[in-house]
């Protein structure tokens, strides 16, 4: 996936600049907009990043907001590939905690008990400047894009540029 904004470089040596001399903290963040305008896009999109970050060996887990969305995401976790199996629950209480490496969670995820995190819910955590990878997805449908509008804002404020992926543009 392609974003259509260059990243910003820091100077080497600057506390931004990790190894590979570019801005680490903010490459882990994106912010994915896609062409299409249904819900069905915007779960099928968090299976792919899901499926590519669990097959990289990260613990991942979907933070959604109601129980009817986190069994739609259940269902197609069961059913998206056929010749694999990514293994995962839906955790609907924080004092029970999600153990399988994926989770599609009703509850804000702990920053230290995952390594990506991918927001479809309405609210973006608190610490989201805490989490190792952060993703959200939003489907190109108004009232998406403007609650996907306050998050980003929310993230500028906590200091953190997203790299945006506007697939709109293609």
């Amino acid at each position: 996936m392609q974003d259509n904004q260059p990243t910003p470089t820091p100077e080497p040596g600057s506390p931004a600049a990790g190894p590979s001399g570019r801005d680490e903290k903010n490459q882990r963040y994106w912010f994915h907009i896609l062409a299409q305008n249904t819900p069905a896009a915007r779960n099928l999109h968090a299976a792919k990043l899901v499926d590519k970050a669990w097959q990289q060996g990260d613990r991942v887990c979907i933070l959604c907001d109601t129980e009817d969305h986190a069994k739609e995401l259940d269902d197609l976790l069961w059913n998206f590939t056929p010749e694999a199996y990514i293994p995962h629950s839906i955790a609907k209480d924080p004092t029970t905690p999600c153990t399988d490496p994926v989770g599609i969670l009703l509850y804000p995820p702990a920053a230290t008990d995952w390594d990506t995190v991918i927001v479809l819910s309405s609210t973006l955590p608190d610490d989201a400047d805490q989490y190792r990878r952060l993703a959200l997805v939003a489907h190109n449908y108004p009232a998406v894009l403007n609650l996907a509008r306050g998050h980003y804002k929310q993230l500028r404020g906590m200091g953190i540029e997203a790299r945006v992926h506007d697939m709109r543009r293609r």
